[in-house]
């Protein structure tokens, strides 16, 4: 109804509704019909109470104007309005589900009677006129569900409490519904029970999950398939593992929850925990990704060699997260680094017994001795004495020590006694502070500290001064020492070789070499065949020496004429080896043809004097060696030094044969203006 006027009634002019003078009544004649009140309408009303007339649009009924109190007008516009607004939200609300896919519903347990809104009609796709039953909501539930729903529906009613479930429709045409159903258990001023509540398509949603899980098992076969060992651990590996793929679990022997709450550090070989745990250490502080070899124990009690990389995860505000490790089997290629590395050295062994120890060539018995001495006590720390005459190879025989010992990645230095200064010659071994003497501008390093780790050879050790001596021995037996002019003891990591071509137990009988160093260095001695005693490594040698210094000299040499190899091996060689690389390199020079020859003159006037006294030098008496260096003297006229002295003619070192002579306690100066014709110069 529409309200066309209100004012005050009048029974005794109620021909004034006739009139309507605010309206006009002709032109509203024309519009509408006025309807007269019966008189039990009339006598219904008060007089002195307001009035509204209304124009009624009833179906069915003329059209015409009515007469209504205005206190049931306005009740009747307001539920006009709020006749709308219901209207209005209900339109809003099936919107909304049809948007959602969602259906709301009542359900009265004591009646029976359910009421489903459009959004449940579609879900359960039932026709709208039917009238919702428990038996029509049951019918389309899938029967594999049926007895959990009817179970959850009586668990709800008979708590009186509410209900939250997932399960499935089956539909008639077989399609199959996921839904997701919550009542919200009511109680009404009368006690009934009553449930509200709404329910949501969830197959989207479902088959999206389903993916996902299908997705993830595949994911998850491909990594239990993969060879790798496949770790998912929180921020803390520690503390949190979150997945272990099968061939880790496999390797461990482990199930996934035993893995969990293990003890990771037994899986590990004792040499490598505490080295992969400080190598990683930093790089697990800053989050970043990181790779460490390490050997794991696997179910059958062996370890193998298995390469972990480490990979961060963080999140969009850059916290960690995660850590991905996977662990890939590496043990056959360290197996095949460690046979490369055994076949290196075999391979290096052979190349050095084939090449005699590089430059130690021969294979005269006497060398092959020498040779066996070395492979010995090379791999040992034991300090090692190399006797000989001058010339016989004794550092060559040093560096091969030092080359096959564990020292061989440190340095080898050499230090030759006889060519140092006595006053310098400890602060040549043990360095000195700055100011420790006249000269010394700067602290300076001595052997002892350069050869750290490494082999320090001594050659000519007897011509060691006795307080040097002192200081060495000092290092052997406590292996410390102390910088010339400093305070603080220096700690020595190194191995002693010396070498002599003395007789030291003559000088400790002279009392020119302390007898408790000379034990201490010789716990391994190694004693050189002189050239004369490997007589027929000679022409091994000729040949090594002539292709040397052939290249060297860019000539080329297609013979060795026999006449001079013959005469190389038929000379005594005072000078030993070295002489003989001397003779070989001065030939190369001259030589004008393809044929290699000597000229015998460079040997034969040696062979008279020389022979006779350097024969007999070593390994004598020391009233034997006397009478040698004596005779010496006196072909020399008493000089010693020089290429016509008496240290060439013996093939000694000066400094040696001063030493010597000073322990034998020889008066050479008997021999001065004594003249006598001795032998040439070989240049």
């Amino acid at each position: 109804m529409v309200a066309i006027c209100c004012g005050k009634l009048d029974f005794s002019h109620i021909s004034i509704l006739a009139g309507v003078p605010a309206v006009g009544q002709a032109s509203w004649s024309e519009r509408t019909t006025i309807v007269e009140p019966s008189k039990q309408h009339l006598e219904s009303l008060r007089k002195d109470e307001e009035f509204a007339l209304y124009r009624s649009n009833q179906p069915g009924s003329a059209s015409g104007l009515l007469l209504a109190p205005a206190s049931q007008a306005a009740i009747s516009l307001e539920n006009v309005g709020l006749y709308s607004e219901l209207q209005r939200s209900e339109a809003f609300l099936a919107q909304g589900e049809r948007m959602c896919q969602t259906g709301s519903f009542g359900w009265n347990i004591s009646s029976g009677e359910i009421y489903w809104s459009d959004g449940t009609y579609k879900i359960f796709e039932y026709d709208r006129t039917a009238k919702p039953t428990i038996e029509m909501a049951f019918q389309r539930v899938h029967p594999d569900d049926r007895d959990f729903v009817r179970q959850a529906h009586e668990h709800a009613i008979s708590e009186k409490t509410d209900f939250n479930l997932e399960h499935r429709l089956l539909m008639p045409d077989g399609a199959v519904k996921h839904v997701h159903v919550m009542g919200r258990a009511l109680q009404t001023s009368s006690g009934d029970l009553e449930f509200v509540g709404a329910g949501t398509d969830i197959t989207a949603a479902k088959l999206a999950e389903e993916k996902i899980r299908q997705s993830e098992s595949e994911l998850r076969q491909i990594l239990d398939f993969a060879p790798q060992h496949v770790y998912v651990l929180g921020p803390d590996p520690d503390t949190t593992r979150l997945y272990v793929n099968q061939a880790a679990l496999d390797y461990l022997g482990l199930t996934a929850d035993e893995w969990r709450i293990c003890d990771a550090r037994k899986f590990f070989h004792p040499d490598d925990w505490e080295r992969a745990t400080r190598e990683a250490q930093s790089r697990f502080a800053a989050g970043l990704p990181h790779e460490v070899e390490v050997r794991l124990l696997g179910k059958d009690g062996k370890y193998r060699w298995f390469l972990r990389r480490w990979n961060p995860l963080r999140d969009e505000h850059g916290r960690l997260t995660r850590w991905y490790v996977a662990g890939t089997d590496i043990e056959d290629r360290k197996a095949a680094e460690q046979r490369l590395q055994d076949e290196n050295v075999s391979l290096r062994e052979e190349l050095d017994k084939a090449s005699m120890f590089e430059e130690i060539v021969g294979s005269s018995a006497a060398l092959k001795k020498v040779l066996s001495c070395i492979s010995k006590v090379a791999p040992t720390d034991s300090s090692v004495l190399i006797t000989g005459e001058t010339g016989t190879g004794k550092e060559l025989v040093a560096r091969a020590i030092h080359r096959r010992s564990r020292r061989s990645s440190h340095r080898f230095v050499s230090v030759n006694c006889a060519a140092i200064p006595r006053d310098l010659i400890a602060s040549e071994l043990f360095g000195h502070e700055k100011g420790a003497f006249t000269g010394a501008t700067q602290r300076r390093l001595g052997r002892f500290e350069l050869a750290e780790k490494g082999t320090l050879f001594l050659d000519e050790i007897g011509e060691l001064p006795a307080e040097t001596q002192i200081a060495l021995l000092r290092v052997l037996q406590e292996h410390e020492f102390e910088r010339i002019g400093g305070t603080g003891t220096i700690r020595a990591d190194v191995r002693v070789i010396a070498a002599t071509n003395r007789d030291l137990e003559s000088a400790i009988a002279a009392g020119t070499f302390r007898s408790d160093l000379f034990y201490r260095l010789n716990v391994f001695p190694v004693e050189m065949p002189s050239l004369r005693e490997r007589r027929e490594d000679i022409p091994l040698l000729v040949r090594y020496f002539l292709n040397r210094y052939a290249r060297e000299a860019g000539r080329r040499f297609t013979a060795v004429d026999k006449k001079s190899l013959d005469s190389l091996q038929a000379y005594t060689w005072p000078g030993n080896i070295r002489e003989l690389q001397n003779v070989i390199e001065r030939s190369v020079i001259v030589s004008e043809t393809e044929t290699f020859s000597v000229d015998g003159s460079w040997l034969s006037r040696q062979r008279s004097t020389a022979p006779d006294i350097r024969s007999g030098l070593f390994n004598r008496r020391p009233a034997q060696e006397k009478a040698i260096i004596e005779a010496a003297l006196h072909e020399c006229g008493a000089r010693v030094s020089g290429p016509s002295g008496a240290a060439a003619r013996l093939g000694i070192p000066g400094t040696t044969l001063e030493s010597k002579i000073k322990a034998l306690k020889i008066n050479k100066n008997r021999f001065k203006g004594i003249s006598r014709k001795t032998a040439g110069s070989t240049d």
